[in-house]
Parts: structure tokens; sequence; C-alpha cells
């Protein structure tokens, strides 16, 4: 079945010609390096995505300053309100990620502390997924239960299974070509995808 490119569609009811609901997902990325693991992961979403799927990278999160309320009180950062714009109209959010120090990186947790400012909150009851990429044996598995919190926090739907750890990703991933080499870690990823684009849709529906 040949794609069908639209400019914004919703998962709320209107359809496409066939019959076919878009579903929009947003990659939010937890690394501001050009050539890291994660990032070149991401970008290969949209080839592994199921027909009649968007996967919309998100503005970099490094463009938002260091949370600070002195900032906010003079007047929301332009970063972040266009980051809540581009989260505002997507269906659901599928965040890939290193692990920093066991952990959620700063930049992505600073990112998130900035959108809980807004009211209303875009992250609010959006469906997320995550997957974590490193050149480790764990694969990033420890970023997960922090990154999984810091959502929780803001109500956002959480599709805990399957739990997505790309380890070493250093051959599995050529970040110079920008690809993934692993035909085992590109069908996961893409079974991961379809599960999400289920479950975003029996949340949205």
């Amino acid at each position: 079945m040949a794609r069908t490119q639209v400019s914004v569609v919703w998962c709320d009811g209107r359809e496409l010609n066939g019959g076919d609901v878009i579903v929009r997902i947003g990659i939010m990325e937890g690394s501001l390096r050009k050539t890291s693991l994660s990032r070149t992961v991401g970008r290969n979403a949209q080839a592994l995505a199921p027909e009649n799927v968007d996967m919309v990278h998100l503005p970099s999160l490094g463009d938002m300053p260091l949370y600070n309320q002195d900032i906010q009180d003079a007047g929301m950062p332009k970063a972040v309100t266009q980051q809540s714009v581009a989260i505002e109209s997507v269906d659901a959010l599928l965040i890939v990620s290193p692990e920093y120090n066991w952990s959620i990186p700063g930049v992505l947790k600073n990112g998130i502390d900035w959108l809980s400012r807004l009211q209303p909150n875009p992250l609010e009851g959006k469906p997320v997924a995550i997957w974590t990429v490193a050149p480790g044996l764990l694969g990033g598995a420890r970023a997960h239960q922090t990154i999984r919190q810091v959502l929780s926090s803001q109500g956002m739907v959480i599709m805990a299974k399957p739990e997505v750890q790309v380890a070493g990703a250093k051959g599995k991933v050529d970040v110079e070509a920008g690809s993934i080499t692993s035909e085992d870690t590109a069908d996961f990823l893409r079974s991961h995808l379809e599960k999400f684009v289920d479950f975003s849709r029996r949340w949205n529906s």
C-alpha cells in the first residue's frame, strides 16, 4: 500500500480517503551530540515505522536554557514554547536517549522541567515509550527507572513493556553512515514501534 503524505493529521477520528488514521509520533532526543549512538537510532525510526505513521523529530532540547525561575518570570523562553507546540502536534512521544551515570541525561530532565511549567502541560496524558542506546552490556537499562519516574510525575501514559535497551550499540550502529547495521536490532525496533502505535491508538481512541 502506497504511503500517503500529509502535513498534519491527528489520531482523533480524522481519516484518510482509505479510512486509515495517521499516527504522528514525536521523537525527543536525550543526547546533544551530533553523532551520538542514540540520535542515530532515533533518526532511523521513520524507516522502521509501520505504514500510516509519521515520525516527527522534535526541536533540540539543547536550545533551552538551564531551568531558572528568574528566566521564567521574565518570560517563557521561545525554545520552550516551540517545543510545546511541537509536542501538541503529535499523538505520542518516543524518547530515545543514552544513559548518563546510571540515570537520565541532564538535557532531557531540564527540558521536562521547563515543559512542566506550562499550563496546560503538553506532556500530560500523552502516550510515551523509551528507547535507550549505549555501548555497554546493559544498553542504558539503568536510565529507564529514572526517566519513567520523571515522566510519571507529568501524568504521561508510559508503555512499560517491552523495554528497549540497545546494548553494545557500537557494533550495531554506524554513526558515520547514520544507519543501524544490525538486522536483529532493526527488526526488534520495528516490532516495538508496531506495538507502540497500537498502544497509542488505543489510548487516543
